[in-house]
């Protein structure tokens, strides 16, 4: 018999992060949130994307025991906006049960219904910031701490529940030995004074912060053709800046302005936190937020996490400089590995920049969907 929760209390909410811990406390590729700052995503008075989004949290019980989770997320700047009638679902996790599965989709649905949406589609987040995919390839490849990872029966469970697969994304990596500098050395030059631009470099998070509301500009306009994408509104800027930046080494923050002084380009590369996040197993306290410092500093294995540029300079050459200056702070750093966050597979133009540095393809991941009936 399964029995569906609505998460309400704090110590329900708690329940709802930590049940990932024991489904894969065996696994040594699944990397742990940080709890507290997990937690904080579900809190209405912390997360201002409940300003646009409605968010149901479900926990499924056998008996006494937690064997499920599901997040059923409406954005309605996506709804309204976009009039993309679709019910997300995101941090879905199951043991091995179809019965478990079908009554947390069901619930999702449920919510759909009422809300006269035509869709559900997942996994997905609040936003284009947000984890996203159940993953298809890679199970036995450490994952990031920008994405879920998942048992191999789950994409059964949605196959066999009628869900059929809706985006895909791919995620590579390539040793840092694999780069070439002269593939990009030269046109740096040319570009920076055919087009008058030039690069900021930091290296105090606190002279990143006043570039950062027109760095999450520019990402609305450079991301904003892509599927599924919804923007991040003003007040949204503030939380995410408190949330991501601290955890990004500023060396690793690249911004290119022209000559007006106008950003048309930006990087943000991140530490690989996973093993130290497996190590301190999602807590903070006592010793977790020291290592989690230290591995900030000096972790061999980088992840390029956001690169945007403005739709006017994009086919310019202005990825020449991104990767000049990329490339000089990762040798200073004697970076081993590069990984790249996932990317959707048909966006052809943004594997093509990355062609010179010979990447392998280690994980898959896909997004499913159903009609509401």
């Amino acid at each position: 018999m399964i029995t569906i929760k609505q998460v309400h209390t704090k110590k329900e909410f708690k329940a709802f992060v930590k049940f990932p811990f024991s489904l894969y406390k065996d696994s040594k590729y699944w990397v742990p949130p940080i709890i507290s700052q997990e937690i904080k995503t579900f809190d209405k008075n912390e997360n201002p994307v409940f300003n646009d989004a409605d968010a149901y949290f479900f926990l499924a019980y056998k008996g006494e025991e937690i064997v499920g989770r599901v997040a059923a997320i409406i954005n309605w700047l996506e709804v309204k906006n976009q009039g993309e009638k679709k019910m997300r679902f995101g941090w879905f996790d199951y043991i091995d049960d179809l019965d478990v599965s079908k009554a947390l989709l069901d619930k999702v649905t449920e919510i759909g219904k009422q809300n006269n949406l035509e869709y559900t589609e997942g996994p997905v987040g609040f936003s284009n910031l947000d984890k996203v995919g159940v993953l298809t390839e890679g199970f036995d490849v450490l994952g990031t701490m920008i994405t879920w990872y998942n048992h191999p029966y789950y994409v059964t469970h949605l196959e066999k529940l009628n869900y059929r697969p809706e985006k895909e994304w791919i995620e590579s990596r390539f040793p840092f030995s694999n780069i070439n500098p002269e593939s990009f050395t030269k046109a740096n030059t040319l570009i920076k004074k055919r087009y008058q631009v030039s690069v900021r470099n930091f290296t105090h998070t606190k002279d990143v912060m006043p570039y950062a509301d027109e760095m999450f500009d520019l990402f609305n306009t450079s991301y904003a053709s892509l599927a599924s994408f919804v923007e991040i509104t003003d007040i949204q800027k503030a939380y995410f800046k408190k949330k991501f930046i601290s955890f990004i080494n500023p060396e690793y923050i690249k911004f290119v302005f022209d000559k007006d002084d106008k950003m048309i380009a930006f990087a943000i590369l991140m530490p690989s936190f996973a093993k130290v996040l497996q190590e301190i197993g999602g807590k903070l306290f006592p010793f977790g937020f020291l290592k989690l410092l230290k591995a900030k500093k000096e972790s061999k294995d980088i992840i390029f996490y956001l690169i945007g540029i403005a739709p006017e300079y994009q086919n310019k050459g202005i990825t020449a400089i991104i990767f000049n200056e990329c490339y000089e702070t990762l040798k200073d750093k004697n970076i081993e590995n590069c990984i790249r966050t996932p990317e959707l597979a048909d966006n052809i133009a943004i594997q093509q920049i990355w062609k010179h540095f010979d990447p392998e393809i280690i994980k898959r991941r896909k997004t499913f969907r159903k009609e509401i009936e």
